[in-house]
């Protein structure tokens, strides 16, 4: 995920998808990462389409428009045909790991304690160390998740019938 779509790459962790943030100055950097593992890129950066690698079709490359995640979320849905339950919430938003399962006397003292008197399943991030819980928090990203990966198909345009 290129820098200039880093609202979008938290929605993709979101949905469980192995999203790394790019956010060096040298898109090189970048091209050869996509390359070494296999990644697709997403951009918003048209200039970054034209690279050789690109182009060429040696590394795939998406690129979304305009600064509305929701708008991005439903082009990279239909263009990549991601699977909107796929792995959900199993991401750190944060730094990407994988989550671990955490018995709710593990965090105890970690969390606030009106969570940990309401909560009982708890995930935790083995390298940033945050925990995450299903509270009102998760209730309104589901939300958000199910609108932004709703199946909204612009009408067809140029088609007469």
């Amino acid at each position: 995920m290129d820098a200039n779509a880093g609202k979008l790459a938290r929605w993709l962790r979101m949905m469980g998808y192995d999203t790394l943030f790019f956010n060096g100055p040298d898109d090189g950097s970048m091209v050869k990462l996509a390359l070494a593992q296999g990644r697709t890129v997403i951009t918003r950066d048209t200039e970054f389409m034209k690279r050789r690698a690109v182009a060429s079709g040696r590394v795939r490359a998406l690129l979304v428009s305009g600064d509305d995640p929701a708008a991005q979320m439903r082009s990279a849905i239909s263009a990549l045909s991601i699977d909107r339950d796929y792995k959900p919430f199993s991401r750190c938003l944060e730094c990407n790991a994988e989550l671990s399962s955490r018995e709710k006397s593990d965090v105890n003292g970690s969390v606030p304690e009106r969570v940990y008197n309401l909560q009982d399943q708890y995930m935790q991030c083995p390298i940033c160390g945050r925990i995450y819980w299903r509270g009102t928090h998760w209730a309104a990203m589901h939300r958000k998740l199910e609108e932004l990966s709703a199946e909204e198909r612009p009408p067809e345009q140029g088609v007469s019938r």
